[in-house]
């Protein structure tokens, strides 16, 4: 059992010292990178850290993601547009005519889950359209 143990550490150290010149290797990469990072050198897109196993390679079948641009820091579509516009104004007018109006009376007359109604009027409440009294929802008196 010795004899075992004794050739498997060998084969392992023996493994160890074939691997050492990669990882010494990979080190220096890092460091590069590192410098170069903090020097500010080359494109304005940040350095990724390096990855230490091989990514797998891509299939030439997938499909080319799209880049949003790094202005916006969003994703989707602009803000108020499409349904949430609708959904919104929709939500709006039944406080304006029903003040005092739940979440769940809202989502039964307009006809759709309250879930998403719980992103809509928090924000109109942001714009200061709307204001939120125990569970009911109030037009402010702003509008004009």
């Amino acid at each position: 059992m010795a004899d075992f143990v004794d050739q498997k550490r060998g084969e392992m150290e023996d493994h160890l010292t074939e691997l050492r010149p990669i990882v010494e290797e990979y080190d220096r990469l890092t460091k590069a990178v590192e410098a170069l990072s903090n020097a500010g050198v080359g494109s304005s897109r940040r350095a990724a850290k390096p990855k230490r196993a091989a990514a797998k390679p891509k299939r030439a079948t997938a499909k080319p993601k799209k880049r949003r641009s790094a202005a916006s820091g969003r994703r989707g579509r602009p803000k108020g547009s499409g349904k949430r516009g609708k959904r919104s104004k929709q939500a709006l007018r039944l406080v304006t005519t029903n003040p005092g109006v739940t979440i769940p009376e809202i989502a039964k007359k307009i006809g759709i889950k309250q879930n998403y109604l719980y992103r809509v009027l928090p924000t109109l409440e942001k714009e200061g359209l709307v204001v939120k009294k125990g569970r009911g929802w109030y037009p402010t008196l702003q509008r004009g």
